[in-house]
């Protein structure tokens, strides 16, 4: 896990919620912002409390998680990188926070989701609860993947989604599974987004894993 992190440093959104209720990680994809992404959460949990930090990559001054080649194409050794980040970050924030041993589910769009991927799988003990909108395989064509029993993820995607690609979401949820996670899907018509099914899927997830 990357020790080059400072909290103040990274620009992010807290609010307690009520001490009893998750934690909701909210990650935002290419472009988006760290407020924009956080008002899902009361549609997934109300009265959960909001962790959302802004990515620190910039692409033609779009923020995101992690340096890519082209679309679709992403740079691995950033993504390795930028995962053992985000779990420092998190770390941090519990203990500046004082949220103690409150569960936390990450909640991503696209790149957000992307990122909350690469760090349940890669830092579990950081991580283990993911909602991936319109996420895919974070990995290229490699498999840093070990031992992810604890880990659980719902996987909702658009099945004609060109920049989530079907054929890279069944890798995902495979490699994952070989791995030890509980992968739960959520398949709809239509690309790349959130629509009121997702969100309904989103939502029985949380409400399942917050019990």
């Amino acid at each position: 896990m990357s020790g080059a992190v400072s909290l103040d440093a990274w620009p992010h959104l807290f609010e307690p919620g009520s001490p009893d209720a998750p934690v909701l990680l909210t990650l935002h994809g290419t472009g988006g912002n760290e407020a924009e992404i956080a008002a899902i959460a009361p549609h997934l949990l109300p009265g959960a409390g909001i962790l959302s930090p802004r990515g620190r990559v910039s692409e033609h001054g779009m923020n995101r998680w992690f340096r890519r080649i082209a679309e679709g194409v992403f740079d691995v050794d950033d993504v390795i990188a930028r995962a053992g980040e985000l779990a420092a970050f998190i770390a941090l924030a519990r203990a500046h926070y004082g949220l103690g041993d409150r569960r936390m589910l990450a909640v991503g769009f696209s790149n957000g989701a992307n990122i909350a991927l690469a760090t349940a799988l890669l830092h579990p003990e950081a991580l283990d609860r993911v909602v991936a909108f319109s996420g895919m395989f974070p990995f290229g064509d490699r498999d840093p993947i070990g031992d992810v029993s604890g880990v659980r993820l719902l996987l909702a995607n658009g099945v004609a989604d060109p920049m989530a690609p079907a054929a890279s979401v069944a890798h995902l949820a495979a490699v994952a599974a070989a791995h030890g996670a509980e992968v739960t899907r959520h398949e709809r018509a239509g690309g790349h987004g959130i629509d009121g099914s997702d969100l309904a899927a989103a939502r029985e997830f949380v409400a399942a894993q917050a019990a």
